[in-house]
């Protein structure tokens, strides 16, 4: 009777083995200040339009907006890009990361914009995993809070399938509520995606190449240098979020 519990207690040791393996954590190599890629993930797609409310577009258009703007700046600021999506096509998350982790040496940057059934709420918002992202992730959170009016939402650790299982640093970037009329409105401005893609592009060359590098539009400067001089003041932080 012993021999045969044990024979059945090897067997499903034997069992659990695979299912052990593919709970490992992946390695993370830190790239964040040697990288020579980005791979830009435009959200959503496809049959996923992500968020879609009265005050934005959906999310899974503007998203790709902004990719494709942000893909532009960082060839003109000479890095190597790899986009997970060009066009309104469907991408599963597990190929979104075979793509990211199939880069030797490069970072990740998702787009992504917000939704909450409160509609007061706004603001940016940065997400990471691994902690060699977390310098990635401040810079990009630090520039686009340099957008006039703009709401400061943080800096969080996510859970997030393309983030947990990236081998490389990554970040997953919330361009703002679509759910909010202010910002679901400037959502619609290609001026204004042009600024979300550029502040982004900054943070991610100065990550490369220090500060001072990048080039921007200098319409875009003026603008922003306008927009600042005539504001009142900027808000304070928004309440915390209604996360998808």
């Amino acid at each position: 009777m012993p021999r045969f519990v044990n024979r059945i207690v090897t067997i499903g040791f034997v069992a659990l083995l695979p299912a052990c393996a593919g709970m490992r954590t992946r390695a993370v190599k830190n790239t964040s200040k040697t990288f020579s890629s980005v791979v830009v993930d435009a959200g959503h797609g496809g049959k996923d339009s992500g968020a879609y409310r009265r005050y934005g577009p959906p999310e899974k258009l503007v998203t790709l907006d902004v990719a494709e703007r942000l893909n532009r700046k960082l060839r003109e600021s000479q890095l190597k890009t790899v986009m997970t999506r060009s066009s309104d096509v469907f991408i599963p998350l597990d190929e979104r990361v075979n793509i990211e982790n199939s880069q030797k040496n490069a970072i990740f940057v998702s787009i992504h914009f917000n939704d909450s059934r409160r509609r007061g709420i706004r603001g940016f918002e940065t997400y990471y995993h691994s902690g060699v992202s977390f310098d990635l992730a401040s810079r990009i959170q630090e520039k686009l809070m340099t957008i006039p009016h703009s709401a400061n939402r943080g800096i969080h650790t996510a859970n997030f399938r393309v983030l947990r299982n990236a081998t490389c640093p990554a970040v997953l970037v919330e361009c703002g509520y679509l759910s909010n009329r202010n910002e679901g409105g400037q959502a619609r401005d290609w001026e204004y995606r042009e600024l979300l893609a550029d502040r982004i592009a900054e943070a991610i060359v100065e990550q490369r190449y220090g500060a001072g590098v990048y080039k921007g539009s200098p319409q875009l400067a003026a603008q922003l240098q306008q927009s600042s001089e005539s504001s009142s003041g900027s808000t304070g932080p928004a309440p915390a979020a209604e996360h998808r």
